[in-house]
């Protein structure tokens, strides 16, 4: 398997363990109880936890455009050094974005998104 192929996988890993923590965040804020219902009448999940939830979200916005990149890439030959080394980046960086994001570091957590759309560019830039 391709660096790059691998980066997908971990980013798969790495989205399902972020929905991991905003599960166990939701139920430390509403209980379980409220969390196995119909969520009718949840109240809105705040703090880390939400945060968490949100950080989660971003991160399947983003993996829907990496993996496009990146399986094209391998569908049109084109997979290299830049596409692994944009792969590495878009990885590590979504990695640090989820701490920052939990955290609540807004702008060093801004920062650290634009580096992943960063490796997304650099990916990209191998399909035009």
């Amino acid at each position: 398997m391709t660096p790059d192929l691998k980066y997908l996988v971990w980013s798969a890993v790495l989205t399902f363990l972020q929905a991991v923590a905003a599960v166990f965040g939701a139920m430390a804020v509403v209980g379980l109880p409220a969390l196995a219902g119909n969520r009718d009448d949840v109240p809105a999940i705040e703090g880390w936890a939400g945060r968490a939830a949100r950080a989660h979200r971003n991160m399947l916005e983003s993996l829907v455009l990496f993996a496009i990149l990146i399986l094209v890439t391998h569908l049109t030959q084109r997979a290299n050094a830049q596409t692994a080394l944009g792969a590495a980046i878009f990885f590590w960086a979504r990695v640090a974005y989820a701490f920052t994001y939990i955290a609540g570091v807004p702008w060093l957590r801004t920062g650290v998104w634009a580096v992943s759309v960063a490796g997304l560019l650099m990916i990209l830039v191998q399909l035009i």
